[in-house]
């Protein structure tokens, strides 16, 4: 019995393959207006956010340093993800405040919007507390990573910034994708 199943699934599979090799060659002739629309999912370039997500409502001034970190990245000629990379890092950094010297609540001699410091060589205070600098040196900072584009945000911001906390960064994605999408064309 066996053997008779066996001959009789090889023959319709024989069948199939010969049907194919004929049928093949006329479909490719066939009329292209018979030809049904197909659905293709298309894949966002932007990876999903990682983990939970952080958000704060932003005052004036917040919102100025995010159309000043927007404006840094159009004028060095980087794509809106190294925006996104930008306001993620200052958003953990500095809540998108431009801070000047805390005294004992400052975190080293740390300064402006990424908390850069001059004693690591990121500019003096005067140009760390500018945002225009100090986004530039960030993203002279980001140009330097291979393959930054393709990173998690948080793995990119990392390289450049490194923090004592370096999965801090990844909860700002989702504001600060939504920050570009509101101010990258204003």
């Amino acid at each position: 019995m066996n053997t008779i199943i066996r001959k009789s699934m090889l023959s319709v599979a024989g069948l199939a393959f010969a049907g194919g090799v004929v049928a093949g060659p006329i479909a490719a002739h066939a009329n292209p207006v018979d030809a049904k629309p197909v659905a293709v999912a298309v894949q966002s370039a932007a990876p999903k956010p990682q983990g939970d997500q952080s958000h704060i409502t932003l005052n004036d001034e917040q919102t100025a340093n995010v159309k000043a970190i927007i404006a840094a990245t159009k004028k060095a000629g980087l794509p809106e993800r190294a925006a996104v990379i930008s306001i993620a890092t200052s958003l953990q950094e500095s809540k998108l405040e431009n801070l000047g010297h805390l005294g004992d609540k400052n975190d080293h001699d740390s300064l402006g919007l990424f908390q850069q410091r001059p004693t690591s060589g990121w500019g003096t205070p005067e140009q760390i507390t500018d945002p225009a600098y100090s986004t530039t040196a960030f993203l002279k900072g980001l140009r330097q990573v291979d393959g930054w584009q393709d990173m998690a945000l948080t793995d990119a911001a990392q390289t450049v910034q490194v923090s004592a906390y370096p999965d801090a960064y990844a909860q700002w994605e989702q504001q600060a994708t939504d920050l570009v999408g509101q101010y990258w064309n204003s």
